[in-house]
């Protein structure tokens, strides 16, 4: 901070010892922040490598069987048993506040709880696979769904953890210094100025003394 900007007043120095004292504790603060957003984001991320390789493996046997049914029936028979889905799924987002990032949340619910009312067609024309390729969609598809919810809150806790993290920076490297360099020169300033007035009145002193002693002597 550059001292022609800076009064060097006792009320002045207050002021910005009561900024230092606040800079200080809020740079505590956001050291605390950036350090819980941190390890969330790292455990975020080492769930969101697992959900994607489990995704992964689930989608790749689904469409393996799909092409193995592909290969039994032919695309007519395929396309009129898939073409009207029989079970509803009923998606719901809401959010959940972790270190004041609001991060998404995902349910579903389906219009029957029974298992079986995933198959829109009848089992005398279709094969097996057909039917391992849409069980296997349907087993994976709440992984999908957390793995949604993980990738999104990984990109919100990185985006927080970046301006946390610069303001941090500001506060460690430039506001609190400056504070600090102020604070100094006032303190020196206000020595200065005390050391004057001391000089000052013991120059008064003598000279009222020699004053008076003159007189005196008179």
């Amino acid at each position: 901070m550059p001292a022609t900007q800076i009064i060097p007043t006792r009320m002045e120095l207050t002021r910005l010892k009561r900024k230092l004292a606040t800079a200080v504790k809020g740079h505590k603060l956001l050291k605390d922040k950036r350090d819980e957003l941190m390890r969330q984001f790292l455990l975020l991320v080492r769930e969101n490598m697992e959900l994607r390789r489990t995704v992964e493996e689930g989608i790749r046997n689904a469409n393996q069987n799909f092409v193995i049914a592909r290969a039994g029936m032919s695309d007519e028979v395929l396309r009129t048993a898939l073409m009207a889905p029989k079970q509803e799924v009923f998606l719901e987002q809401s959010t959940q506040n972790v270190m004041s990032v609001d991060i998404p949340v995902f349910t579903f619910k389906t219009r029957t709880s029974d298992e079986n009312d995933i198959y829109p067609y009848g089992y005398a024309f279709t094969s097996a696979d057909l039917d391992d390729a849409v069980s296997s969609l349907a087993k994976v598809f709440p992984q999908m769904l957390r793995l949604a919810e993980c990738e999104k809150s990984c990109q919100l806790m990185a985006s927080e953890i970046e301006k946390t993290r610069r303001r941090v920076n500001a506060l460690e490297h430039v506001i609190i210094p400056e504070t600090q360099s102020a604070i100094r020169y006032i303190s020196m300033k206000l020595d200065e100025n005390e050391r004057s007035t001391q000089i000052r009145l013991m120059k008064v002193k003598d000279m009222v003394l020699e004053e008076a002693h003159h007189y005196k002597e008179k």
